[in-house]
């Protein structure tokens, strides 16, 4: 059986010197570059004090910026019609058909927040391989991307640290969104072949090498989500409420995933059954991020593919952040030859699910099985990438 044409597989090569030239009539004078992610697993325990394990791949963002003499912010996307202008001097935020800017936009304002030097207009053009609405963190890409691009532009040096943290600044202050360091740590220190562990307590940051043969396989459900209109920001609160409530019970703990999961059990009645469920879902999947670190070191991809389905089981049913799309594509994918394990990634609620395999997956037609039987229940093609463990944010 051939490959279906939509699987992809493909190194990031930027049309964006095309776009910036045709749409904004210069050369650029920077270009920054950040990949999307993979959540491999550590699903909404980085912003309850957890831990994460995730990759960065081998596609997504480039953003070319050029000066201006008007003091003026132009943004325009090879994903979105027209432009958007925004004075550099009284950055906020957009509403309605121009709020697609909000990510680079927010950037620049937290940029300026923290006295770096970005004090002029600019031009600014991105353009994307990645799939939207596939959980890959298309939203942390662009806020490196930029923030990468308007260093090189205005020359001023960001470590990876102070990257992620600068574009999680600009999610949380600027876009609205709650979101804990995942995304843009994992885009900011991902390396070919490596998976990037964060303690988001600490926010401490390491690369851990990927045992030889294992594969990433990425089924785009193609049920978008939106997470800022989402249920992610009921799912925030709910944490914190149940943090709340336990902290008598655990006074050592500092956050929610440092407790104990016999603690939360223990206190299901305090609870509530909706703050129990959610409560006990981040602190048995922090040991599940543990027990995966454990089973790299080993070299033991059938551990770390339980792993990876039981913290899908662990979003159905506790978390409930799954939907029947997701859940479907999980169970296709692990009766196939090869498949380690498969869970959600990302914020859920629609998105992408991700296979663990090896190379008997392709082999044997996996693909092309799971994407049949999707297409036969759901009547909806869901979009394959095949990717790889890839660099982390850089300028060009």
């Amino acid at each position: 059986m051939k490959p279906p044409e939509h699987i992809k597989h493909e190194t990031p090569v930027s049309p964006v010197k095309s776009l910036f030239l045709e749409r904004i009539g210069s050369e650029p004078e920077a270009i920054g570059y950040a990949p999307g992610r993979i959540e491999v697993i550590g699903n909404h325990t980085d912003y309850n004090g957890g831990e994460v394990l995730g990759a960065a791949v081998d596609m997504g963002i480039h953003v070319a910026v050029g000066m201006r003499s008007d003091g003026l912010c132009h943004f325009v996307s090879a994903g979105f019609e027209g432009s958007v202008d925004v004075p550099l001097d009284a950055i906020v935020p957009q509403e309605g058909a121009g709020k697609w800017v909000n990510y680079s936009l927010g950037v620049a304002r937290i940029l300026r927040d923290e006295g770096f030097p970005v004090n002029a207009g600019f031009n600014l053009a991105d353009t994307s391989t990645l799939p939207s609405g596939a959980g890959m963190s298309s939203s942390a890409a662009i806020e490196l991307a930029t923030a990468c691009a308007l260093s090189g532009l205005f020359g001023f040096e960001l470590d990876r640290a102070k990257l992620a943290k600068l574009g999680r600044r600009a999610e949380n202050e600027f876009v609205g969104m709650p979101c804990g360091i995942l995304d843009q740590g994992v885009s900011a220190f991902g390396a070919t072949d490596h998976l990037v562990h964060i303690d988001c307590f600490t926010e401490e940051f390491r690369q851990v090498p990927m045992p030889a043969g294992c594969q990433f396989w990425i089924f785009n459900s193609n049920k978008k989500h939106s997470l800022v209109e989402s249920q992610y920001a009921d799912r925030h609160r709910e944490c914190s409420e149940a943090f709340e409530i336990l902290k008598p019970a655990s006074p050592g703990s500092a956050c929610l995933a440092h407790i104990d999961p016999s603690v939360v059990r223990s206190q299901r009645d305090k609870l509530g059954e909706v703050c129990y469920r959610r409560a006990l879902h981040v602190t048995e999947e922090n040991r599940r991020v543990q027990q995966a670190i454990e089973a790299l070191a080993a070299g033991d991809l059938s551990a770390l593919g339980k792993l990876l389905t039981a913290s899908h089981e662990s979003s159905r049913t506790l978390f409930e952040n799954s939907v029947p799309e997701l859940d479907f594509l999980v169970e296709q994918a692990i009766s196939q030859p090869g498949v380690f394990g498969a869970r959600l990634t990302g914020g859920g609620f629609g998105g992408a699910v991700m296979a663990l395999t090896d190379e008997r997956f392709a082999q044997e037609d996996g693909p092309q099985i799971v994407e049949k039987n999707f297409a036969e229940k759901f009547q909806v093609t869901p979009t394959i990438f095949h990717c790889r463990a890839g660099a982390g944010a850089t300028t060009v």
